[in-house]
């Protein structure tokens, strides 16, 4: 951290933190960090976009949406000269290329390369879970996990693909299916250099040269590589134990009494003999669970 970054973090713990959040009593050292952090908790959005007339809490979020109907970027990727409206969000990308991680989550000291996914993280440790479902009040540790949430109940697909009109609850659902139509795969092995539409796939591709197996049954230990694959095991884990747990069930089971139906005498008869061979039975085990049982508990 240099010596402006300190600086600047002790005035911020030195200033008094007046205002207060009446919703949650977080406190704020400015009026309008304070406000802005109310409105997560009311839902008010009151800049409104002159050209679509989508709303948004904070008036820095609406000037970016307002560029995105104006086409206007002017800042640029010094490694790929890709273009963006913010300069925040193109020093934001040029971490994807440097692999610059400045923020550290203060509990296990993970590195990440935007704030905001370094706060998402932290709340994993915490277990704060600050933003609540107006639909069934479930709570949710970050902003975008809630919204996805909340459209499961409004059935909102506010994403449309540009090529076939297709719509999705969810932008990276929507951006990964328009690589479907131009084939472009930005994401690339940095073993073999092969390349992938989606960062998930590339991933796991890349495990097949590392051999790294990070799923592991919590049954017997063995590893994945996939999680596709770690759920399937487990799964036949589940199926083994509840068909053992029936055949348990059987084993124990008491014998029913013979119905009347099939003639007194032939009852009569096998309560004698089901009786006299129980008689001669102390003990056995279970075929299932090897547990030993006597004649008292279970007649074979």
């Amino acid at each position: 951290m240099s010596s402006y970054q300190l600086t600047r973090t002790m005035n911020k713990h030195a200033v008094e933190k007046s205002y207060t959040c009446k919703h949650c009593n977080k406190c704020f050292s400015d009026r309008s960090s304070h406000r802005q952090h109310e409105r997560i908790h009311t839902g008010e959005k009151p800049y409104q976009c002159i050209h679509c007339g989508k709303c948004f809490s904070r008036s820095s979020n609406r000037r970016r949406h307002e560029q995105t109907h104006t086409g206007l970027k002017p800042f640029t990727c010094k490694h790929c000269n890709k273009g963006f409206g913010r300069s925040s969000d193109c020093k934001r990308h040029e971490r994807t290329h440097t692999g610059e991680k400045p923020y550290s989550c203060k509990h296990c000291e993970k590195g990440f390369n935007q704030l905001g996914n370094c706060k998402e993280h932290e709340r994993l440790h915490t277990g704060v879970k600050p933003y609540s479902c107006k639909h069934c009040n479930k709570c949710f540790s970050q902003l975008v996990s809630c919204k996805e949430h909340e459209r499961t109940h409004t059935g909102e697909k506010p994403y449309t693909c540009k090529h076939c009109n297709k719509s999705f609850s969810q932008l990276a659902t929507c951006k990964q299916h328009e690589r479907t139509h131009t084939g472009v795969k930005p994401y690339t092995c940095k073993h073999c250099n092969k390349c992938f539409g989606q960062l998930a796939t590339c991933k796991q591709h890349e495990r097949t040269h590392t051999g790294e197996k990070p799923y592991t049954c919590k049954h017997c230990n063995k590893c994945f590589s996939r999680l596709s694959n770690w759920k399937k095991h487990e799964e036949r884990h589940a199926r083994v134990a509840s068909l053992k747990l029936k055949e348990h069930d059987q084993c124990f089971q008491q014998p029913q009494e013979p119905a009347a139906a099939h003639g007194g005498e032939k009852s009569d008869m096998l309560l004698s003999l089901t009786a006299e061979s129980s008689s001669h039975v102390e003990s056995f085990t279970c075929w299932v669970y090897q547990e030993e049982v006597t004649s008292d508990t279970c007649i074979v």
